[in-house]
């Protein structure tokens, strides 16, 4: 596997990794249509877990298959596939060495009821990953819930054993719970605090939503105001995320968000790109679809961070 200069100097960045760590956050950056760029568009699919079967697959039933989503992915040249223990198990034969896989060990449902104390349940391990031949573990944490203090030990303990099996770590972090307003989860100084969370627990790849231009903690508002921050458009917010991930020097990826038309979506991704986001991750926006409205849609996708759409 050739590195490029920009994956080599991206992984500079992660100066306590060891060897295995590294190999495998290469394998992610240097595969599919964007491998080399430092850009990532990565296909996530633990919505069945999230929001149950229905609302996730019956826009587009071969969903249901998890070799329909493995073969997506591949067929889309995209950076990797991130699923959970279950849809990963399904392929992982049929499919091993074609693209990189992130196992997601932990997930939520809408069955439970717990609105200021949002949970997860941790349902896969450092050893799945390795036997199932994943280069990365993912784990979700949610700043502001009243369990947000458990799951960030879990996730302190599972990444330390990824880290020591060689294994890199995506961390979700989605400000939900506690007192936070509904408004407060894409606030601007919400997310740049996930984000720079998830990067003090340890994370080699951040993923959280695009933020909006709402201010939710007054403290924060009197400091932004204070630096003289710019927060105008989303690709000034996008960037205000990046420097709060260590200036620029963890990988932060957004996600797609409620299923939106086309159009719509490349004109978020564009923003995202000019504000300086290393990738999108991307589910429901496109596994929805009928396979060919998907296919091209990643390939639009990546166009934008190959700077030729």
């Amino acid at each position: 596997m050739k590195i490029t200069r920009r994956v080599k100097k991206i992984l500079s960045w992660y100066e306590s990794d060891n060897p295995g760590t590294k190999t495998n956050l290469a394998r992610i950056l240097m595969a599919g249509r964007l491998g080399g760029s430092g850009k990532l568009v990565i296909l996530p699919v633990d919505q069945g877990f999230e929001h149950g079967p229905v609302r996730s697959f019956a826009p587009n039933p071969a969903a249901y298959d998890p070799h329909y989503l493995f073969q997506l992915a591949i067929d889309a040249g995209l950076s990797a596939y991130a699923s959970v223990l279950g849809m990963i198990e399904q392929g992982a034969d049929t499919f091993a060495g074609q693209i990189p896989l992130i196992l997601k060990v932990n997930s939520a449902n809408t069955l439970q009821r717990t609105k200021e104390a949002p949970d997860q349940a941790v349902h896969g391990t450092v050893d799945d990953a390795l036997r199932l031949g994943c280069s990365a573990v993912g784990f979700t944490i949610y700043p502001a819930s009243d369990t947000q203090f458990d799951l960030m030990e879990e996730i302190c303990e599972i990444a330390a054993e990824a880290k020591a099996a060689g294994l890199a770590v995506v961390v979700w972090s989605y400000p939900r719970g506690g007192a936070l307003s509904k408004e407060g989860e894409t606030a601007i100084d919400v997310i740049a605090y996930a984000a720079h969370m998830a990067a003090l627990l340890g994370a080699h790849i951040i993923k959280v939503k695009p933020p909006t231009a709402h201010i939710e903690q007054k403290e924060a508002k009197a400091a932004y105001e204070k630096a003289g921050v710019d927060l105008s458009t989303l690709a000034k917010r996008i960037a205000h995320v990046k420097q709060a991930s260590f200036a620029g020097k963890r990988i932060v990826v957004f996600s797609g968000g409620e299923a939106k038309d086309t159009e719509g979506l490349l004109n978020v991704i564009r923003s995202l790109r000019d504000g300086g986001a290393d990738g999108s991750i991307i589910g429901r926006n496109s596994f929805q679809r009928p396979r060919a409205e998907a296919l091209a849609l990643l390939d639009q996708v990546i166009k934008v961070y190959q700077g030729k759409a």
